[in-house]
């Protein structure tokens, strides 16, 4: 069907853009003050602006001729859980409530995971189990039941449908292979990418995908990897090799500093907190103990009172008995 010219202009702030192609970008040349300027207005300005309209409604998702289209195209009408229905799973499978202080850090946490996890490019490796394993064990280590806190990361996994014994393997794999190694090391099997290393492995996969997919916890995977092989850990130290090493993968460097700098300023949080928590805790003690004490000290005054009060009772009793012997 055709549309009309004045349907067509009244519609055309709407976006015509879909996913997997890139619109056709008409130029259009004009004169300012003499000199001459272009714009791009996809068409707008065409002789043959129906025309142009017409092609961006015949588009088809997932068909365009570009390569993420070729390679994702058949994704097209696949259904993706949202986060709510994420969320709802991971309540149903911990089978209890959060502790008040954790429960907005679990909830951005299974939010943030799930997006990950749906997205068409993202892989699952044992760099981002690691790092996945690390933070909610570090984030959830002074949680006050510790077998929630167990069950809370069990939730989780499951819950982006994963498998918690997998995903441990994959790490402790990374931990053993990593043990005793220096930051040389894990530099040549970065930029070699050759071996069986998962190190090795890691790096060979990121090189070899043009649509390689980084998320947060492959940079905190990374900052455990720098903290076992003896880089100091400060966010300079760290972030720096992190760059080094994420450079060394021909992959953008920025995302990765910015949660490395993000890991180190909530661990300083956390430290904080967590020895002004010990402080009060200590505090705490000091004042039962001091509870207790002035407790078993007016216990042992009570029975010295009591037993002073008896001893007069029983003189009395006696001199009274001792009196009507004598009458």
């Amino acid at each position: 069907m055709k549309l009309s010219t004045a349907a067509i202009l009244l519609s055309s702030t709407a976006s015509l853009v879909s996913a997997f192609t890139t619109p056709a970008v008409t130029q259009r040349t004009f004169r300012v003050n003499g000199g001459i300027a272009t714009t791009q207005l996809n068409g707008l300005y065409d002789d043959n602006l129906e025309s142009a309209l017409e092609r961006e409604l015949d588009y088809k998702p997932g068909q365009a001729k570009g390569d993420l289209a070729k390679r994702f195209g058949h994704l097209v009408g696949v259904e993706v859980r949202t986060v709510g229905e994420a969320f709802s799973d991971f309540t149903r499978i911990l089978g209890c409530s959060i502790n008040a202080l954790y429960k907005n850090m679990v909830t951005d946490i299974v939010g943030s995971t799930h997006l990950t996890v749906v997205d068409a490019r993202f892989k699952r490796n044992p760099l981002w189990s690691l790092g996945l394993l690390n933070t909610m064990d570090f984030l959830l280590k002074n949680y006050p039941e510790r077998d929630i806190a167990e069950r809370i990361v069990s939730a989780l996994i499951q819950s982006i449908g994963m498998d918690e014994a997998e995903i441990r393997a994959e790490a402790n794999h990374v931990l053993d292979y990593i043990e005793g190694k220096t930051v040389e090391d894990i530099t040549a099997d970065i930029e070699s990418a050759e071996g069986s290393s998962p190190i090795a492995s890691f790096s060979a996969d990121a090189k070899a995908d043009q649509f390689w997919m980084y998320s947060r916890f492959i940079g905190l995977g990374l900052v455990k990897v720098s903290e076992v092989v003896g880089v100091e850990q400060t966010a300079d130290s760290a972030g720096q090799q992190i760059e080094k090493w994420m450079y060394a993968m021909d992959k953008p460097t920025y995302t990765a500093m910015a949660d490395s700098d993000q890991w180190f300023r909530t661990k300083a949080k956390l430290d904080m907190m967590e020895t002004l928590m010990k402080e009060i805790e200590i505090r705490e003690k000091k004042r039962m103990a001091d509870r207790l004490e002035e407790k078993a000290e007016m216990a042992l005054m009570k029975a010295e009172t009591e037993a002073k009060m008896q001893k007069e009772l029983e003189e009395k009793e006696k001199a009274r008995t001792e009196s009507l012997q004598g009458v």
